[in-house]
Order: structure tokens, then sequence, then C-alpha cells
């Protein structure tokens, strides 16, 4: 079974940081995109940043881009998001994500395996 297991989301003020983790089990690492997508209620998926060991390519929505942080430990078998300088508008629910498609892709429906999700909560 493949298996991704987000956590590190919670409460904090703008302008905090926060550190998501995703677990990942059942896939080979290395050949997949790892993906980190966010939704509010009512709002559209919207892929934040994804990063592929497979070809070195990396991105990040313009709107964390200088405050967000993209990792992927493929001894640890793990993703990590780490956020920064956090404002209210990035309150949502986050899910890792792993795609098979290449070159990377920004566009959630086209990632193949989910996380559970987590949420984040900023409050101003």
């Amino acid at each position: 079974d493949v298996q991704l297991q987000a956590s590190g989301g919670g409460l904090v003020q703008a302008g905090g940081s926060l550190r998501l983790s995703c677990a990942v089990s059942g896939i080979t690492f290395d050949d997949y995109a790892m993906s980190w997508i966010r939704q509010v209620p009512g709002k559209e998926r919207e892929v934040v940043s994804c990063t592929s060991k497979s070809d070195g390519s990396t991105y990040y929505a313009d709107s964390v881009k200088g405050r967000f942080s993209i990792s992927g430990d493929s001894a640890k078998i793990t993703a990590t998001l780490q956020m920064n300088s956090l404002k209210s508008e990035d309150t949502a629910v986050y899910y890792c994500a792993a795609g098979s498609r290449t070159p990377i892709s920004t566009m959630p429906g086209t990632y193949d395996y989910w996380g559970q999700g987590t949420l984040v909560t900023v409050s101003s």
C-alpha cells in the first residue's frame, strides 16, 4: 500500500513558522515528484510547492516564494515544507502528494497519491 502521512500543522500567529512533514511509504521516493497542495474551503486546490529528485526541479507558487522551502530526504523517505513569515492567507488544509508525471506539475489533479491533510491556521 502507498501511504503518505502529513503532520506538523497547527495554530500560529502571523509572522511565525511551521514545518510540515510527509512520511512516505510504498513507492520509490526518488521516482516521484513530491508536492504540497493547499485548499481553502470554497476555493480550488493550489500547488504551493513541488520538487523532483529525478530532474532536480523545484517550483514555488508566487504567493509563497521567499517564505516557504521544500525538501525531500531519500534516506528518511520524507518530504518537508518549511513555512516562514506566515500570513493569514496561508490558512488552509495542506496535503502532501506524490506524482509520477514529469516534468513536475502545478496541477493538483495530476498527482497519483495523496496524504490526509494537515490544517494550518494563521491568526492575524
